[in-house]
């Protein structure tokens, strides 16, 4: 858990940016073999992948420092340090989702098309980006002896909890013990060690990771081959899984925002799946209806 692969005097490799790369490539050659398949330009893949890979990582910076204003208005000139970490996957969404409704208007493409290439391309990115949060100690969990019915609670009261906890003689703390055998210790010098010193924490970036992994096998190897799909099955489905993955993992996440009484990702993830769900509802009629005319 170092965020620094190498470095060689002042000039660093990092596993955060590292993976971003790996997954920019990665991404770029299974969208390019999913627009062969559909009998596209594969060039137009690989400038379309260019454009929203800057939205998405624009709007996924600008939304984590919109809602994390109060530090970056102290340290602006940390709001181009994305090394250090700080991207939210939602506004990386609005992003990529704004670039590719531009790049399909120029080009005349249909934009649910090109999210259909890639839907795939980005969960198996945010698996591998996840490991890179992994190793810079962010987007951490709860200590793993926190009562479950703060875990799963609407409106968590944990940090309330938490100050509590601290306020405890060792004997009251030793009544709490672990929910799970694989907490993990961060290092001091991380965002999970700052926030929670020596203490064992659910490591909530590992388990979407792993989650991430399984929805990209999902859309890939099962999705993809479904015969009859309208534009944008394949995006819409993407939005549905991403966001149960999300519901779940926010709820061992320590840093969640709060919006109207509820974490903020379970609202925005709720929405998203009820908007998509109609979506794919309207795509399936206008096969029918096309099938029906034929």
């Amino acid at each position: 858990m170092h965020p620094v692969l190498f470095s060689i005097g002042s000039f660093e490799i990092r596993f955060y940016g590292l993976m971003y790369a790996i997954s920019f490539f990665i991404g770029i050659e299974i969208a390019k073999f999913l627009a062969k398949e559909k009998g596209y330009d594969s060039k137009i893949v690989e400038n379309y992948a260019f454009i929203a890979m800057i939205s998405g990582l624009l709007g996924g910076r600008l939304y984590y420092v919109f809602f994390n204003w109060d530090y970056y208005s102290k340290y602006p000139s940390e709001i181009l340090a994305t090394w250090h970490g700080g991207m939210a996957i939602h506004g990386g969404i609005i992003g990529g989702i704004i670039g590719t409704f531009i790049y399909g208007y120029i080009k005349k493409l249909n934009p649910l098309i090109l999210g259909d290439f890639a839907a795939a391309p980005l969960l198996l990115g945010q698996a591998l980006g996840r490991f890179g949060n992994f190793m810079n100690g962010e987007i951490h969990g709860v200590p793993v002896f926190t009562p479950w019915k703060v875990i799963f609670s609407i409106k968590p009261d944990f940090y309330s909890w938490y100050n509590t906890y601290l306020s405890m003689d060792i004997f009251e703390k030793l009544k709490y013990k672990a929910l799970v055998p694989w907490g993990i210790v961060f290092p001091n010098t991380s965002p999970a060690g700052m926030e929670f010193p020596n203490i064992p924490l659910h490591p909530a970036m590992l388990y979407e990771m792993v989650l991430n992994f399984i929805g990209f096998i999902f859309i890939f190897f099962y999705l993809r081959k479904k015969e009859n799909k309208a534009p944008g099955y394949l995006w819409w489905n993407y939005i549905i899984i991403y966001s149960v993955i999300r519901i779940f993992v926010s709820f061992f996440r320590a840093e969640d925002l709060m919006l109207l009484g509820m974490r903020a990702p379970h609202l925005v993830s709720l929405i998203l799946i009820v908007f998509s769900i109609v979506m794919i509802k309207l795509g399936d009629k206008k096969i029918q209806k096309s099938v029906t005319k034929f």
